[in-house]
């Protein structure tokens, strides 16, 4: 299984090193360094967004309100900066409102028990449109000026990296050392595996999806704070767009398995590297957005049913590729 594995994620690595080779020879406009940082500052927040998708995934589960709680969280925190409210102070608010999200999104899912596709599409719906009604009033909230940590954030670099990217490795690191050092790491993986079993042997099965959904709206709001300062404000119709879907591509490709217990950060990285390569090019030669949906929209159903037989969810279906019934 892990050569399976290790296998995929080379192919989604080559695939994505072929498109940026071909992509850079065929199109004048690739390699400008205007492109480039545009394609740095998408890749970043596509992969910061994904490593959160990812870690739910992972445990069997899905979080669709991902979006909604990186717009809504981070246009409050706007809103507030521009009213006068100290930008820091803003912060920890919008924090603590991505944090209350996720704690709701878990506890219906865990303890309520409703399915977690419906919960989060409710829950991203529901904030958006309070977000909308009682937090901030306009499509764009604009950042703060004069504060210097959140402007190297966006525009700054380390290393000769630019910030966003620097960003996304340190949370890719982050996640990685918990899913793979930490006890609820293997809970997590267990869980997902087979979550009758992980009851059975009495892990913390309830709490432990919850934790899933919190940590997932707080990386939500991280690669909110990234994207407002890579862009100097934060607009309303991102949650409008396929944006959560691009996250789920990035998952899916990178070969994440949607049946629970497989897949790593690695797989969040090239999947990110591969979708952040495509969806630039495709927008270089002006392809209509229509026109991308479909394309993206019939890589994530290919991506989706490859998956579903290569990793069945249930044991029926398990036992059937087997050939046992």
């Amino acid at each position: 299984m892990a050569k399976a594995r290790l296998s995929q994620e080379g192919v989604v690595f080559a695939l994505a090193v072929a498109l940026f080779v071909v992509f850079a020879a065929t199109l004048n406009n690739f390699l400008t360094a205007g492109n480039l940082i545009a394609l740095v500052r998408s890749v970043s927040i596509l992969g910061i967004l994904g490593l959160g998708m990812g870690l739910v995934v992972i445990g069997r589960g899905i979080d669709l309100a991902m979006v909604a709680t990186m717009v809504v969280s981070l246009s409050w925190v706007l809103s507030m900066a521009q009213a006068g409210m100290p930008f820091d102070t803003a912060l920890v608010y919008g924090a603590l409102l991505a944090l209350v999200i996720g704690l709701g999104s878990g506890i219906l899912i865990a303890y309520a028990d409703i399915p977690a596709i419906f919960t989060t599409l409710a829950m991203g719906l529901v904030m958006y449109g309070s977000g909308r009604a009682f937090l901030f009033q306009i499509d764009v909230q604009n950042s703060p000026a004069g504060v210097d940590w959140f402007d190297f954030l966006g525009r700054g670099a380390f290393l000769g990296l630019p910030m966003p990217i620097v960003a996304f490795a340190v949370l890719a690191a982050l996640v990685a050392l918990v899913l793979m050092r930490t006890r609820f790491g293997r809970f997590v993986y267990a869980a997902g595996d087979n979550a009758l079993a992980a009851r059975i042997t009495g892990l913390p099965l309830r709490p432990l999806i919850v934790a899933q959904y919190v940590i997932s709206a707080l990386i939500a709001f991280l690669a909110g704070v990234v994207m407002a300062a890579a862009v100097s404000g934060m607009s309303t119709r991102v949650y409008n767009s396929t944006m959560i879907y691009d996250v789920l591509l990035v998952v899916v490709l990178g070969g994440i398995s949607l049946s629970g217990g497989r897949g790593s950060v690695r797989n969040v990285l090239v999947g990110t590297l591969l979708v952040g390569v495509l969806l630039n090019g495709m927008t270089i030669l002006d392809i209509t957005y229509t026109t991308q949906n479909l394309i993206k929209s019939l890589i994530l159903l290919l991506a989706i049913t490859v998956d579903s037989f290569i990793n069945p969810r249930d044991e029926q279906t398990s036992q059937q590729s087997q050939g046992d019934i």
